[in-house]
């Protein structure tokens, strides 16, 4: 009589198996990613905003937009009862602080992701089934990349209707050529590797070799390439704002910037209703950096980045 022993690796199913090596791969990032002094610092400081702007609605409430009923007096210098002082209607400019929080890194995050969606897919397709349409695809990129960012986005969002999704459409059309150059050089390294070959061998088709096999490769680029992305788009948002083609119903850094120039806080001098918000756009920025170089860092070691 004969007893069966088996493992429990050999019990664990397949996709246990895979979840496993998620979690062991999650802990081996995080273990490389917290050695790198700027990254934890970027993402310490990412935490606080993100705090500040989900519980925007239980620390200032929404009424702090409003400019009927004005707890101060226009362009109060800061005091005890407002710390940053008051802008043109008399609104406390620290509440307007962190609530604009929410309007900035929501559109950035959103026109990050729709960035970087559309330049992996361009990257990923024009790598995969190259000639005519690859050449196509890259003409349009170069066009895009040639022609000033700014500009296109200034014409997207003039004609039409002034709102957040606009200004999410407008920085996403216009800033996706980068990655795609990026995960095409990418995807054509993945494609001349042995594996890919069996995979056609064995009668893998174009779907499935871009999902199961080139994806997955490009996956660690992509994610970097993202929090990059994110910092460029919130300063794009703050631009535009600042032109005048934000949604005029929300608060938003670059909307305050814009306030402030319309009262004309330049030349009186009014420094609390410029300088928040812009330190706090550039600490934003600043820190998504810091945090994307420290994930490209981790995901490609080869580049050498100083801790």
């Amino acid at each position: 009589m004969t007893t069966e022993t088996t493992s429990p690796v050999a019990k664990a199913g397949p996709r246990a198996m895979a979840w496993r090596r998620r979690r062991h791969s999650a802990l081996r990032f995080w273990r490389q990613y917290r050695t790198r002094r700027a990254g934890l610092l970027g993402l310490a400081a990412l935490t606080l905003f993100a705090l500040l702007a989900l519980t925007a609605p239980l620390t200032v409430g929404s009424d702090v937009t409003g400019v009927t009923d004005a707890p101060g007096r226009p362009l109060e210098s800061p005091s005890g009862a407002f710390p940053l002082g008051t802008d043109r209607f008399g609104r406390d400019l620290l509440g307007l602080l962190v609530w604009g929080s929410r309007v900035s890194l929501l559109v950035g995050l959103l026109a990050a992701v729709l960035s970087v969606a559309i330049g992996a897919l361009v990257g990923i397709t024009a790598g995969h089934f190259r000639g005519a349409y690859a050449t196509v695809l890259m003409r349009i990129t170069d066009w895009f990349l040639v022609m000033p960012t700014l500009v296109l986005a200034v014409a997207l969002a003039t004609v039409m209707s002034r709102s957040l999704s606009t200004i999410v459409l407008a920085i996403g059309v216009t800033t996706w050529p980068t990655t795609a150059r990026l995960v095409r050089a990418q995807t054509l390294a993945v494609e001349s590797r042995p594996y890919i070959e069996r995979a056609r061998a064995l009668g893998g088709g174009h779907g499935h070799i871009m999902l199961r096999h080139v994806l997955p490769n490009v996956m660690p680029l992509v994610l970097a390439q993202t929090t990059l992305m994110i910092s460029s788009s919130i300063l794009s948002e703050a631009t535009l704002a600042f032109l005048g083609m934000g949604d005029p119903n929300v608060v938003s850094w670059g909307g305050l910037l814009q306030d402030a120039r319309e009262a004309g806080a330049v030349s009186s001098g009014d420094w609390w209703y410029l300088v928040p918000p812009g330190i706090a756009i550039a600490v934003v920025a600043l820190s998504f950096t810091l945090c994307g170089r420290a994930v490209e860092s981790v995901l490609n070691p080869r580049l050498g980045v100083a801790r």
